[in-house]
């Protein structure tokens, strides 16, 4: 004979609760009745993974098994491309962001899937870029950063998940503001394969999204993060300036992460992931393990508000790739 703990029995009826806050799809038609998969558009270990896998995981009791395929290359286009000719039918979502849903599509010269091709369902966490050097570079900030560049010319380099990433338009935009900078940008497969690259001393800079593993590699003498590219500092990382306070008043940059599904899904499959991600969202073990990675978490978004935002960061980045003069690749 079977038996439950007190908590066991408690843990069941709130997860039964969650569920029936969550509409039902067509009479006959069940979502889902199968595992879902998550393609996160890079490598694994990298804040691709840390942003997604804790969704996934909170999911189980909620809609069901959710599994994370990491398809990685094209600075996030190649996994984002796969997911937008996916059937519609809510059972192969993306882990987007303003560089995979904004940015390439509007710098690829010939893009393999455009903006459109996907609903927006919700934004999970907003984040922040962060400029690492490896302990070698003479530098303690971005204005240092730049002197040592200017001395320097061709000598420094930068890794970013890819062209056309939010961290390779903020590169771009520092070198600019900075005067015209000579600094190399170094394209990888995902930001994991760069960090470990820095590590190693093989890249002196990258530009990053801000994580628990940056920040424990600053405190171990790893690394060394000298600006955010934030409109504040960072309650995580306070001791680390951001580029408005280095002089740079035009060097800010406003990602997120969110969940996307192919264009024709239908409204209920969208609007149930919708309510069951901000059930998810809302748990504040959750909000506290995302804000302990530099994140803040999105427990209320909606997929029209989230359309609209994803509408007005390609607007945007649209005048920051012309104001750079970011040539189509």
């Amino acid at each position: 004979m079977l038996s439950f703990s007190r908590r066991q029995i408690v843990h069941a009826l709130s997860g039964a609760a969650a569920l029936a806050a969550i509409p039902r799809i067509g009479r006959t038609a069940e979502y889902p009745s199968r595992p879902i998969r998550l393609v996160i558009p890079y490598g694994a270990g990298g804040s691709g993974d840390q942003i997604g896998r804790p969704w996934a995981e909170k999911m189980s009791s909620l809609l069901g098994p959710v599994f994370i395929e990491n398809i990685t290359g094209a600075g996030g286009a190649i996994g984002t491309a796969a997911v937008a000719r996916e059937k519609p039918d809510g059972y192969s979502l993306l882990l987007g962001n303003d560089s995979t849903q904004a940015a390439i599509p509007l710098l690829s010269q010939n893009p393999s899937y455009a903006m459109d091709d996907f609903r927006a369902i919700c934004r999970l966490i907003t984040s922040a870029l962060v400029f690492v050097v490896h302990p070698s570079v003479p530098v303690t900030d971005l204005r240092e950063l730049i002197a040592y560049a200017k001395a320097n010319p061709g000598k420094l380099s930068y890794g970013t998940p890819g062209i056309g990433s939010g961290n390779h338009l903020v590169g771009e935009a520092f070198k600019l503001q900075a005067g015209g900078l000579d600094i190399v940008h170094v394209p990888y497969r995902g930001i994991a394969q760069a960090s470990n690259d820095l590590l190693a001393g093989q890249i002196p800079l990258i530009i990053a999204v801000m994580s628990v593993q940056l920040q424990q590699w600053s405190q171990a003498g790893k690394i060394r993060m000298i600006a955010v590219a934030t409109e504040k500092r960072l309650s995580v990382a306070p001791d680390i300036p951001t580029a408005i306070e280095s002089g740079m008043p035009g060097l800010r940059y406003d990602g997120w992460f969110g969940l996307f599904a192919p264009r024709q899904t239908d409204d209920a499959i969208i609007d149930r992931i919708a309510q069951a991600t901000r059930i998810a969202m809302a748990d504040k073990a959750m909000q506290a393990n995302y804000r302990a990675e530099g994140m803040e978490p999105d427990s209320d978004s909606k997929p029209a508000e989230f359309q609209r935002l994803v509408e007005a960061t390609s607007a945007s980045l649209a005048r920051m790739i012309k104001s750079i003069g970011l040539e189509r690749f």
